[in-house]
């Protein structure tokens, strides 16, 4: 059975097994949208009519279920709908942009600020979207509550539409924040001495840096190791930083691993994998596992931990999923 999607003043059918996103673009309707996946949702929808397929609300702030919000790239009507996109009072704040520094070669830290300080957990994260429509997720590399902005960590890539639209932001410019989302940040249980490991590659550093200082400033007393994995000795940022962090808390090692590297010059040389697999603690039972960067590296992380003892409640993945282009059907 085929369902029929309003939209404004059109209606239009949708294919079988077709989610309403698709069906929208490829009817030309401009709806904002990255990753497809349900991760970042910054498809998200108001069914004005219709049922909601639960699919469609999957891992949704209850507010947003409330009002009838869904994520479009997941929903696949099973009967007629008529839906709008969310007014951005409903969702949105606005923010410009306030500092912007390049941390390595292709890693620039921005820097946003809101109107009144933000609610977000260091480690979670948030999708901006400009006044085209254009739309991607970063992770909230700090406390914004705390520090009064929203502090990210953006790689540049050659083709990345998000990121050179930041790289050539002006201060002053506005963007719009959605969110937070995302369940990788600290939660301070028992004692708080249990072991924490935290892995990621690229500017997985980036909510992984939140988690470490939320952890410290929440008094933190058990062992925490960060590990933070590139290609290339070029590619590693904020080392400086973290080493001096370490110096400063008995209980924190940071581990920079290298890929391309070589032996002898401060970092682990090779696979971040097997540098995190070396150091898992014996207090498997108790230790906390996070991880962030590559689909491929949190996946596979994920399972070599499991099958190492590790606790599946107790590993929190952030995977990075690229932006997809939209699939037109002939």
């Amino acid at each position: 059975m085929s369902a029929h999607i309003g939209y404004g003043n059109a209606q239009f059918e949708a294919r079988s097994d077709e989610s309403v996103l698709d069906c929208l673009t490829r009817n030309g309707v401009s709806v904002p949208h990255a990753c497809r996946s349900g991760v970042c949702q910054s498809c998200l929808m108001h069914a004005d009519e219709g049922q909601i397929p639960e699919a469609a609300q999957k891992d949704l702030q209850p507010a947003y279920k409330k009002q009838d919000m869904f994520l479009a790239c997941q929903c696949r009507p099973e009967g007629d709908m008529r839906v709008s996109l969310p007014e951005h009072g409903l969702l949105d704040i606005h923010a410009i942009v306030s500092a912007k520094e390049m941390l390595n070669h292709n890693v620039m830290r921005v820097r946003l600020l809101t109107p009144t300080p933000y609610e977000c957990e260091p480690g979670q994260y948030i999708t901006l979207l400009n006044a085209d429509g254009l739309a991607r997720s970063y992770s909230v590399a700090n406390n914004p509550d705390a520090d009064h902005f929203i502090e990210l960590h953006v790689r540049l890539f050659k083709d990345g539409a998000m990121s050179a639209f930041l790289a050539g932001a002006n201060l002053g410019d506005s963007l719009i924040v959605r969110g937070p989302a995302g369940k990788c940040f600290y939660v301070a249980e028992g004692q708080r001495d249990y072991p924490l490991m935290l892995a990621g590659t690229g500017t997985g550093l980036a909510p992984l840096y939140g988690i470490l200082r939320a952890a410290l400033a929440q008094g933190h007393t058990g062992p925490i190791h960060l590990f933070h994995g590139v290609i290339s000795e070029g590619d590693l940022y904020l080392d400086r930083a973290l080493q001096d962090l370490a110096a400063q808390h008995s209980n924190l090692l940071y581990t920079p691993c290298v890929l391309n590297g070589t032996d002898g010059k401060g970092y682990f040389a090779g696979e971040i994998e097997t540098a995190v697999m070396t150091a898992v603690p014996a207090e498997k039972d108790s230790a906390r596992l996070f991880l962030c960067g590559a689909p491929e590296f949190v996946n596979g992380m994920r399972r070599k931990a499991f099958l190492a003892g590790l606790s599946s409640k107790h590993i929190f993945a952030d995977p990075f999923l690229p932006a997809k282009p939209v699939a037109i059907a002939a």
